[in-house]
């Protein structure tokens, strides 16, 4: 339970990335008076609405719950002030506004899932893996005016895995950033962290789109496995095969190639479970995958399932 002795907070989050950390500070002892979250949405199918894993969570400590559809609404900002905590911690959630996040007298700490300043913005697991890194981490920093540009309080960094997806990635950082973010509050409530200034060159993580998640053939083998190990379990790379979308969850490079033009396959053996295709340089051979209307299964009972002769090509 939490103890008087520390911080009270509101927290702001949506996924169980957030979950993480909420119910590592509450485990810490934080008081947290209240969590901020997203509306529910809708089921489908007449099944009601859906609540957010953050939600959820906060249901389960009987934890008072904000759900605002606009951060500058009067009723809102009335509310954050009335319950008159030391700060806002903010992990996977949406841009706040100056009138919310200056509200606390301690301000607002966020936990950002990359060694800021680098992969800036919403989806930096996908792009550090996407750009082919193999070191990354997670940052707290104080929110100011511009996204992911505040003043820097703790940083730990967190080897990438040379064949790591990015759903396995979120899980271990999902930990890391919560040990990190009990860390900082004990210590910033304290007086004992120096806010300091980001160093080095600014990348992006813009949010992931549909057309980044289809796969260029005309690209590098070594490029294409690092766009499905970004995107893999979700959204998923793709490709199409006969107009039928192919999700790509797992692949590998290889280097001694068949002659073929980019995107075709080149071997396509259902009993050795290899099927491979031709890439801009090298090729890809698919280890995971999932027709559209079917599961996800290997390459090879895919190739059991579905005969495909050497010579089509995926586009």
């Amino acid at each position: 339970m939490p103890e008087a002795s520390q911080p009270r907070i509101v927290f702001f989050g949506t996924p169980d990335f957030a979950v993480a950390s909420a119910e590592a500070l509450w485990q810490a002892g934080v008081a947290i008076a209240a969590v901020v979250t997203a509306p529910d949405k809708p089921a489908g199918r007449g099944l009601g609405s859906r609540e957010s894993a953050m939600k959820r969570w906060a249901g389960q400590y009987g934890i008072q719950v904000l759900q605002p559809e606009a951060f500058r609404d009067p009723s809102f900002l009335q509310a954050l002030q009335q319950l008159g905590v030391d700060l806002f911690v903010v992990v996977a959630f949406k841009i706040l506004p100056r009138e919310v996040f200056t509200i606390p007298r301690l301000g607002t700490i966020n936990l950002h899932a990359a060694l800021l300043p680098k992969y800036r913005g919403a989806a930096p697991i996908n792009w550090a893996i996407i750009e082919g890194e193999t070191e990354t981490g997670v940052t707290t920093f104080v929110i100011n005016d511009k996204v992911d540009t505040g003043e820097i309080l703790l940083q730990r960094r967190a080897a990438i895995g040379p064949d790591e997806t990015f759903g396995e990635l979120y899980e271990r950082l999902k930990t890391v950033g919560a040990d990190l973010l009990v860390e900082t509050l004990r210590e910033y409530a304290a007086g004992r962290l120096n806010p300091r200034p980001q160093v080095g060159t600014p990348t992006k993580a813009p949010k992931i789109t549909p057309e980044l998640c289809r796969i260029d053939w005309q690209q590098p083998a070594e490029r294409i496995r690092n766009l499905v190990r970004g995107l893999s379990p979700v959204p998923a790379a793709f490709t199409t095969l006969s107009g039928k979308r192919l999700k790509v969850f797992r692949c590998q490079v290889v280097t001694a190639m068949p002659e073929g033009e980019p995107g075709e396959i080149v071997l396509a053996d259902a009993k050795s479970g290899r099927l491979l295709v031709r890439a801009g340089e090298d090729g890809v051979l698919l280890q995971e995958i999932q027709l559209e209307g079917k599961k996800k299964m290997d390459a090879g009972a895919f190739l059991r399932g579905f005969p495909v002769g050497v010579g089509n090509v995926l586009a």
